[in-house]
């Protein structure tokens, strides 16, 4: 009896368990059999396999052959154990390096010719690899640039299986193929949005600011027309450049969405949904596999939902303990998968269908019922959990022409990072380096300002005009605005600026 080892990778969200694959030939009556918990695409492995080793020249045993994806308690999914497999089982014979073949990673499917196909979540199955201390990773060529991404792995990137068995020490005289091409992406960055562009609304400019320095949730309510999208779109452009861990992350939950990745992207992600989406697009989920939905898309980016009062008040409120907790967990029947959510909500809606309620010089031709009904889909819980309550009005051109203030985004991105830097400087000695992510027992606590500061939002949570998270929220605002200022120390008049971008006030 000849046993041989490898490795593959199991993916549940972003975390990668590395798997054993162990093939055993016995003298029985010749099948192929995978064992270990596999779903029904990794169960029909062993007729990829036998197929491609046939049509690259590759002889497997004429026996029985048995593959253990060990651990066996551990469910694995998807086609990306095939190639460890036809390697694991082809090293029974002994004609490879079976040192070199127990200590290398392979992940990607097999097509009948034995190409290798492109797999989904090649980035994050790598980073398993290396951080349970593998060093010599096999992936499809296809998915060659995702895989060196990540630094202190040696990367084989393979055509065929021909190609990996010659990489093992093995035998084979299959004429080369020409390479499986990976799907084309269209996430692309997008540099040409200059917030230079937004003319007329210099307070919503303003109020962007403040979201971008201080990673405050914002909603804008406004007639059509008057700059909403706009201003969202323009939002990642004015936000700091992206670290080398959020970059990964960000281009690993790429990775797993289908897309392809070839560069790490320092551009903060932008994520728009359709107001027709459903909780679970929103979420994450599938058959099986549990894909990532638009909040961990979103994640280190901006979550933008347009047309906010046209989404199902479900589909709103599936927000609701992401926004608290910074991550989502997505269980189906027999899968779990938890991701980042980590992102900045930004909501534009009309104050009601028509978009001309309550609008200087517009007629509002909604019934009062048609109003409620419309309004009441942004839930009480939900508006609780925004920071900055921005209301638009339609720009006239006298108040285009007499705005002399323009504000580009490389002006605004400085302003941005030149607060940030002073939050991270306050923060130092504690895990949080934006105010957005400090608790409010801190900002009420050890980080408390005097009394007399604080006194209008004493007053406004008496008076029931306030809840305790909308308090802290309040509190995280004013010291973003201080930071702005250039302030060291919380003042009225920080508290007082963030009572007006809450309360969406206009002068």
């Amino acid at each position: 009896m000849t046993v041989a080892r490898t490795w593959a990778v199991a993916l549940s969200g972003l975390r990668g368990d590395l798997v054993e694959v162990e093939a055993d030939v016995s003298s029985q009556t010749p099948e192929f059999s995978i064992i270990g918990l596999p779903d029904k695409a990794l169960g029909e492995a062993g007729r990829r396999v036998r197929n491609a080793c046939t049509n690259r020249g590759l002889d497997l045993p004429k026996r029985r052959i048995t593959v253990n994806l060990s651990p066996a308690s551990l469910p694995k999914r998807g086609s990306g154990f095939d190639v460890a497999i036809a390697v694991a089982a082809l090293a029974t014979s002994g004609e490879m390096d079976a040192a070199r073949v127990a200590t290398t990673v392979h992940i990607g499917e097999l097509g009948l010719d034995g190409r290798l196909r492109p797999v989904p979540g090649v980035l994050p199955a790598v980073v398993a690899a290396r951080k349970a201390g593998h060093r010599r990773v096999v992936v499809p060529s296809a998915n060659a640039a995702e895989a060196r991404l990540v630094e202190g792995v040696e990367v084989l990137a393979a055509v065929c299986l021909a190609e990996v068995v010659r990489w093992h020490g093995g035998r084979s005289e299959a004429a080369e193929l020409v390479a499986a091409e990976a799907p084309t992406s269209s996430n692309t960055d997008d540099a040409s949005r200059d917030l230079a562009d937004v003319v007329g609304q210099p307070e919503a400019v303003d109020a962007l600011v403040v979201a971008a320095a201080g990673g405050h949730h914002l909603l804008m309510s406004g007639p059509p027309g008057a700059g909403k999208t706009m201003l969202a779109r323009r939002l990642p452009g004015i936000l700091p450049p992206l670290d080398d861990a959020a970059a990964l992350s960000v281009a690993s939950i790429r990775s797993l969405s289908g897309d392809t990745v070839t560069r790490l992207s320092r551009t903060p992600p932008f994520e728009s949904p359709h107001h027709g989406a459903t909780a679970a697009a929103l979420i994450g989920g599938g058959s099986g596999v549990v894909r990532p939905g638009a909040i961990a898309r979103a994640s280190d980016g901006v979550l933008f939902l347009d047309e906010g009062g046209e989404f199902p008040a479900s589909v709103l409120d599936a927000l609701r303990q992401p926004l608290e907790s910074g991550v989502i967990q997505v269980h189906r029947s027999g899968v779990a998968a938890t991701y980042p959510a980590r992102f900045q909500l930004v909501i534009a809606t009309t104050p009601c269908p028509c978009g001309q309620y309550g609008v200087a010089g517009g007629a509002c031709e909604c019934a009062p019922q048609a109003i409620r009904r419309y309004t009441r889909r942004l839930s009480g819980p939900l508006l609780d959990r925004i920071d900055i309550d921005l209301r638009l009005q339609r720009v006239s051109s006298a108040r285009r022409d007499s705005d002399a203030r323009v504000v580009t985004t490389a002006d605004a991105r400085g302003m941005v990072i030149e607060a940030r830097g002073r939050s991270a400087r306050r923060w130092s000695a504690t895990p949080w380096r934006r105010n957005a992510d400090v608790p409010g027992t801190w900002l009420r606590g050890p980080a408390a300002p005097p009394a007399e500061v604080l006194r209008p939002l004493d007053a406004a949570l008496r008076r029931g005009a306030l809840t305790l998270r909308g308090y802290d929220r309040l509190l995280r605002v004013a010291w973003t605005v201080a930071d702005i200022a250039g302030h060291d120390h919380l003042q009225l008049d920080d508290v007082g600026r963030a009572l007006y971008l809450r309360q969406g006030a206009h002068a």
